[in-house]
């Protein structure tokens, strides 16, 4: 049984614009899936399906086998945790650590439960020392983390980031793939994101869904995907620079292996030129 499925999901907005058109999506235990695709391509709409938040126009959405429901959205919605892209739509409280508390206090925990959970997601996402801040004064990085913090005090099995990347400097960049990684390493948590910087990607996840114009154009692992470079740029996306330069150096003699992470790639070019660390 698989955490979140979807079936032939369709969703059309008022005015008749399809968003999403036969979508046939997979998220099983403990996986990093990242949902890439330029702007436009459907990809917030089709996570707006996965907690309730929107409703099928047909197909279905299947929670742990199960569709959504009025009766049990309030249970998905503590099984698949969003954190939006604009980190200003779920930043509200005073405080960072009565933001992070909103969650866990509407699950009606008690007060030593609540100050766990919040003392362990501001530590989870490095932020303990933000904790009686005000959120609207942080940065556009810390407010990411501020939301994030407060999903992850749900204890969410899923987590689904929407463009976790967007506005973040290369260290917030980097320090976001470590983060994503230990989510999923650490703690079993399946972790769902999008985007369209293809960099990203190879670092963060073992399978890949490529959405353009509300459908789901591809799907495969990080290999099976970045080795179709035309299939990428007819959806106006590209090869990641890293496989891109191995690619090009053993076109042009250099008996190098194929890569796709930064560690993956230094290993295979000391062994092409016979060196070792």
């Amino acid at each position: 049984m698989h955490l979140i499925e979807t079936r032939d999901l369709c969703y059309v907005y008022p005015g008749k614009v399809t968003a999403l058109n036969n979508i046939n999506f997979i998220a099983p235990r403990n996986a990093r899936i990242a949902v890439i695709g330029s702007n436009g391509a459907g990809k917030s709409t089709l996570f707006k399906h996965f907690n309730g938040i929107f409703r099928p126009t047909s197909g279905q959405v299947l929670i742990r086998g199960e569709p959504i429901t009025k009766q049990n959205v309030k249970e998905i919605r503590k099984f698949v945790g969003i954190v939006f892209q604009n980190p200003d739509d779920q930043i509200f409280a005073p405080t960072v650590e009565q933001d992070v508390a909103f969650g866990p206090t509407n699950l009606g925990l008690d007060p030593e439960t609540i100050h766990h959970r919040v003392h362990e997601a501001l530590k989870v996402v490095g932020i303990e020392h933000l904790a009686h801040r005000v959120p609207h004064h942080l940065s556009g990085g810390e407010k990411k983390r501020v939301a994030i913090a407060g999903v992850i005090a749900m204890e969410p099995e899923v987590l689904v980031l929407d463009e976790p990347n967007a506005g973040l400097d290369p260290r917030g960049v980097a320090d976001l793939n470590l983060f994503i990684n230990s989510l999923a390493k650490k703690f079993g948590m399946t972790v769902i994101f999008s985007t369209h910087d293809v960099g990203l990607v190879p670092e963060v996840a073992d399978f890949i869904y490529v959405m353009d114009k509300g459908r789901i154009v591809a799907s495969g692992t990080v290999d099976e995907i970045f080795i179709q470079p035309d299939m990428l740029k007819s959806v106006r996306l590209d090869v990641p620079v890293i496989p891109k330069l191995l690619k090009s150096l053993k076109e042009n003699g250099v008996d190098v292996s194929m890569a796709y992470t930064y560690a993956d790639a230094e290993a295979a070019l000391l062994r092409a030129y016979g060196k070792r660390s």
